[in-house]
């Protein structure tokens, strides 16, 4: 399966194709924790350390491989909990996964080539 900008098809997931995928990783007990908390494609670049614990996933060593997975899929990177504001913005796979995790019209139809195209202006 592709991953990242390469292929955005997991923004389409449904919060069940979700759960399946959560399954799939060898966490069957979290389906209903996703589905619960309507986790689809758009929301998954939410499901980190932060917010695991919110949607009832507390324990630590499964929420750090959850989060790795599913920044594995999203094609983003760790983000630099010591880092300096003077340093460069953040990768543009991330920030669009933000930006598609809305719903509406505008965040609907925005790709990412134009996403891209967007934040050099």
């Amino acid at each position: 399966m592709a991953t990242g900008a390469d292929n955005m098809a997991f923004l389409q997931w449904s919060c069940h194709d979700v759960a399946k995928w959560i399954e799939s990783l060898g966490y069957p007990q979290y389906k209903a924790c996703f589905v619960d908390n309507c986790i689809n494609g758009r929301k998954m670049i939410y499901a980190n350390c932060r917010y695991l614990p919110r949607m009832g996933i507390t324990n630590f060593k499964d929420m750090q491989d959850i989060s790795a997975q599913v920044r594995n899929l999203l094609g983003i990177s760790e983000p630099k909990w010591g880092r300096n504001i003077a340093d460069p913005p953040r990768d543009t796979v991330g920030l669009f996964l933000e930006l598609k995790s809305r719903t509406g019209e505008w965040a609907d139809s925005v790709t990412h080539r134009q996403f891209q195209r967007d934040s050099r202006q």
